[in-house]
């Protein structure tokens, strides 16, 4: 069996780790082998600091395992693997859609224009792939789904800093919008 083909079942403090396109692309850059921190900045073009903050949240949530370490001239590799790239949220409640048994998929991508048109058409083929076909002889047992894809940007918005206030006791600090 696949070491990352099943689903996980994650919590919503879990998938909050998820929210993060480069979390993503760590993931999948440990699904198959595992990979040190500075392997990993290696395949994504990233410093070796960042993906080891990364990857140490990801291994905190329990996301990803660590496999093996070795020491190798006095310095430790940390080899991780990622325990799936498929997630699915435990929810007590009912899902956005107000039905308890619906799937929602999620994920982050980092696309260009281009790769997103790409993958805009891409999903379209599949919906009419599957909208296609036919069934069988028999339409007993067959149920009816609704899928709803939605696209968005994301914008991450740098903290703003409050304006001198001489009478504020925030002077200075950092503040969400």
């Amino acid at each position: 069996m696949d070491y990352h083909s099943k689903q996980l079942s994650i919590s919503i403090e879990q998938s909050k780790l998820l929210g993060s396109a480069l979390r993503v692309k760590i993931l999948h850059a440990l699904e198959d082998v595992p990979k040190t921190a500075k392997q990993v900045a290696d395949q994504l073009g990233q410093t070796p600091g960042n993906i080891h903050y990364h990857i140490q949240r990801l291994y905190e949530g329990q996301l990803i395992d660590l496999i093996e370490t070795k020491e190798i001239g006095g310095i430790v590799e940390k080899y991780y693997r990622a325990k799936s790239t498929w997630f699915n949220l435990k929810s007590d409640s009912k899902s956005v859609s107000g039905d308890a048994s619906a799937t929602r998929i999620t994920t982050r991508l980092l696309l260009t224009t281009e790769q997103l048109e790409q993958f805009q058409s891409d999903l379209r083929d599949v919906l009419d792939q599957w909208g296609r076909k036919s069934p069988q002889d028999d339409w007993e047992g067959l149920l009816e789904y609704a899928v709803d894809i939605s696209l968005r940007e994301v914008n991450h918005e740098e903290p703003i800093m409050k304006e001198n206030d001489e009478e504020s006791s925030d002077e200075g600090k950092c503040i969400e919008d």
